[in-house]
């Protein structure tokens, strides 16, 4: 079983597999196409599994397949491939049309399962028992519209973005690094529902009787074992707009990078660059960035509890740490708006603040506004972020995993929408 970048999805499979009989060959993230056959040929695998996270993935995948093919190893080898790069279409369709064996897409751990219940079924000869049928791709009226919806060969740029709100004056230009943040700073930001529901998987009425004693332990746990080593380092950087880009100045108002955005061809047709003032306007904007960690020692103690097959432990320390790093940026995008003088529009109450009822957005690197990760190498040259302890990987993945980064925009207007290919 290949992951790719982050390990979460992949033990998941393993933990659901291993849990119902299997005996599941684990080899971590990055794996060459030929580790992963001598692997299968070493233990007599019945099937291979891979999953993707980002695009490349996709082109990675087709060729693996391919290897498999080249080695006449397609009909020894079903394959079952998931992950957030991949699609039920693309798998199904695509992939196989090339493969020359069976591959199947899984949404997630428990259609892993199914799937391999089937595969195994049908290996056996178990009278009726057969695949699922492969998902035809359907094309919906509504997107062949939307392709004749392109952007004017001619005309405006920029969508109906008012380019009069005030600009805010920054406290300092450059960068700051804040460390040793205490948890009770930001842990009054934890979205409990994204950590119950989503990362534990509770059901409702068990939140109180389950999740939030269990969450009271696991916050006692990281206090008294000082898993925590909260940082931050962000920054203001003055900055303007052109077409599409966001153009990043230095002091001296030179340019120092640029980032591209995608750009609706629809609606208002919105970019994130139109919140900023354009370079034909004469005016210097500001742009803020940050990039936000908990730190390595809670990521060493989770693969601990997952090395010792305390699952349970394992998925609930794991969704834990994901979340508290969730809601330390929350807590300094905060910081940020205050400090921008935009705070003032913040909500009361928590709930407000999730439902984003406040003035300067936070959008992250991988989202449909702003989707290219290689950005995040521009980000990093920007802030530094191994000061705090963060690095990029080749996939510009951040690590320790339980990281954030951010483009802050203070444009009241500024609010999350879809912009190119993302779904």
């Amino acid at each position: 079983m290949r992951g790719d970048v982050h390990d979460i999805g992949k033990n998941l499979v393993d933990i659901i597999l291993t849990n119902n009989g299997y005996n599941v060959v684990n080899l971590g993230i990055k794996q060459p196409v030929s580790a992963i056959l001598d692997a299968a040929e070493e233990h007599k695998a019945d099937v291979i599994g891979m999953s993707g996270l980002l695009v490349k993935s996709t082109v990675i995948m087709k060729e693996n397949l391919e290897e498999l093919n080249q080695r006449d190893l397609a009909a020894k080898y079903p394959v079952i491939l998931g992950g957030a790069a991949l699609t039920r279409a693309y798998v199904e369709q695509d992939l196989h049309e090339i493969y020359q064996g069976e591959v199947r897409y899984a949404r997630d751990a428990f259609e892993g399962l199914r799937l391999m219940d089937a595969l195994m079924a049908v290996k056996r000869g178990i009278p009726g028992a057969a695949l699922p049928e492969l998902k035809q791709r359907r094309v919906k009226a509504a997107a062949a519209v939307r392709n004749t919806e392109q952007l004017p060969a001619e005309g405006p740029r920029r969508s109906d973005v008012a380019t009069d709100n005030p600009v805010p004056t920054p406290p300092f230009l450059g960068t700051r690094v804040v460390k040793g943040i205490p948890l009770k700073e930001y842990a009054s930001w934890l979205d409990e529902g994204a950590l119950f529901k989503g990362q534990w998987g509770l059901k409702r009425d068990m939140i109180d009787s389950v999740g939030r004693p269990r969450l009271r332990l696991w916050l006692n746990r990281l206090r008294t074992e000082n898993l925590l080593e909260a940082a931050v380092v962000y920054g203001y950087f003055p900055c303007v707009s052109k077409d599409d880009d966001l153009i990043v100045l230095d002091e001296q108002g030179n340019e120092r990078t640029r980032f591209t955005f995608p750009r609706q061809d629809r609606d208002r047709r919105l970019c994130l660059a139109d919140f900023f003032r354009s370079e034909e306007s004469g005016q210097v904007d500001v742009v803020g960035l940050q990039v936000v960690t908990v730190g390595s020692r809670i990521g060493e103690a989770t693969a601990g509890l997952f090395g010792t097959d305390a699952y349970r432990d394992y998925l609930e320390l794991h969704g834990l740490s994901v979340q508290l790093a969730e809601a330390l940026a929350e807590y300094w995008h905060a910081r940020v708006r205050a400090e921008l003088g935009i705070g003032v529009h913040d909500p009361a109450g928590l709930d407000g603040m999730l439902r984003t009822q406040y003035q300067g957005c936070r959008y992250s690197l991988g989202y449909p506004a702003c989707p290219d990760l290689e950005d995040r190498g521009k980000i990093a040259d920007l802030l530094r972020p191994e000061r705090i302890g963060v690095e990029l990987s080749e996939e510009f993945q951040l690590h320790p995993e339980q990281s954030t980064d951010a483009i802050v925009v203070h444009h009241p207007e500024a609010s999350y929408f879809n912009a190119g290919g993302r779904p």
